[in-house]
């Protein structure tokens, strides 16, 4: 690349602005200055707090453990401004303008990084005693509960519904968890897959009762539609997370099936000069055959280096960054750790590596003898490997791989 093009590229008066002060935003304004991009930067965040994590939120910011979960980020070094307690809008691409309670904020380039919000419980809202899980203000409210040992029910067997039941049995409050589906995790995982995982929560002293569903949730109690009266001095939802998207409805940006920002597979948008890039957004996967929606930590840690990428090489005439990446999760619940690379729809195969039954175990998905997804409950080696596995396409033996005594990859073709 050329002096001139890359000053071309890199001028300061070009104007970057990221929407979201989540981790998809934060990383997308580092990524940028960490490849060279010397024009403005701002960051726009809808709460007022310092930008933060948020997987400690559910476990050391709500037993009290943790007072908050910053960002270890200089903006200010960075030259990154940030503008928080500022909620977006709406986009007027064609004038290339940001829409906020505040007035307009004018980009050269726009980044969507405004994540997912919680499904709320109909009927709930407003209900003394019902929380959420989302936010560090909910972390906060929620940590006096308990700490005075209520008895809590959770709404939702997902993963946010098991994390904060393990903590709240940590904290040494009674745990309820009801689950409309006939097991946890129903919308993850395969029904043989997520089924050892209902022993977790009585040995762990909560109680799970699946095929129940909320009626009504009065004082003091959560009534099931069976006429079940469940006691609960706080009731928590978890039954999953939407893109947070609504305040794009006027915008002209294209949206998806789900709400969410579609997006290319270098993460563009339907709009010019605007990318999108995290939770709220999708993207084709040359990997997988299909489009992928991710609600999890590593996408939104990894998403945003091809879209700094890619608004760098804007000018320069460099091709496109592709993103087409292996998803990867985790999940600490009923003292175990809980690992998912790759993407399983697809597998015509399903081998277990292990005793489901005891404390370590793992789950390989393949087609035509290629792993295409793990799962590792603590079996952190084999997650590793297995995730390496994935990305190169490498043949499996079958035979081989289900042997747990075996490295993964010791058990290739």
């Amino acid at each position: 690349m050329s002096e001139q093009t890359r000053d071309a590229s890199t001028a300061p008066g070009r104007r970057v602005v990221v929407v979201g002060a989540g981790m998809a935003g934060v990383q997308t304004a580092v990524a940028l200055r960490e490849q060279g991009f010397t024009g403005t930067v701002t960051l726009i965040g809808a709460e007022p707090h310092q930008p933060y994590d948020r997987p400690p939120l559910s476990k050391a910011v709500l037993l009290g453990k943790s007072e908050g979960s910053a960002f270890d980020v200089d903006f200010e070094a960075l030259g990154i401004e940030l503008q928080l307690g500022r909620e977006a809008l709406g986009v007027r691409s064609a004038e290339h303008e940001l829409d906020t309670e505040a007035g307009p904020v004018p980009y050269d380039v726009l980044v969507l990084a405004t994540g997912a919000e919680p499904i709320r419980l109909p009927g709930a809202e407003g209900v003394p005693g019902v929380h959420l899980l989302r936010t560090l203000d909910d972390a906060e409210r929620l940590r006096p509960v308990l700490a005075r040992q209520h008895d809590i029910v959770v709404v939702g067997a997902g993963w946010i519904g098991a994390e904060f039941a393990t903590a709240a049995r940590e904290a040494g409050c009674a745990v309820t968890v009801v689950e409309a589906a006939d097991r946890p995790l129903a919308g993850a995982l395969p029904a043989e897959v997520a089924a050892p995982m209902t022993s977790w929560y009585a040995d762990a002293g909560a109680s799970l009762r699946t095929h129940a569903r909320v009626e009504r949730i009065e004082p003091g109690s959560v009534v099931l539609d069976d006429g079940a009266r469940l006691p609960a001095g706080a009731v928590v939802v978890g039954i999953g997370a939407r893109p947070a998207t609504a305040w794009l409805a006027d915008s002209g940006i294209d949206l998806g099936v789900h709400r969410e920002v579609v997006a290319d597979d270098h993460l563009r948008t339907s709009a010019p000069d605007v990318y999108a890039v995290g939770d709220c957004a999708s993207f084709p996967s040359g990997r997988y055959g299909e489009r992928l929606l991710v609600h999890h930590w590593d996408n939104a840690l990894q998403g945003p280096r091809t879209v700094a990428a890619n608004i760098i090489g804007e000018a320069t005439g460099e091709p496109p960054a592709v993103y087409d990446p292996v998803p990867y999760f985790w999940s600490e619940q009923f003292g175990r750790f809980v690992q998912y690379a790759g993407h399983h729809t697809s597998a015509d195969t399903t081998l277990w590596r292990g005793d489901p039954s005891g404390p370590a175990w793992s789950v390989c998905w393949l087609r035509d003898n290629r792993l295409v997804a793990l799962l590792a409950v603590g079996r952190p080696r084999d997650l590793a490997q297995g995730r390496r596995l994935i990305e190169a396409g490498t043949p499996m033996d079958p035979g081989l791989l289900a042997d747990p005594a075996r490295p993964l990859k010791a058990a290739t073709a």
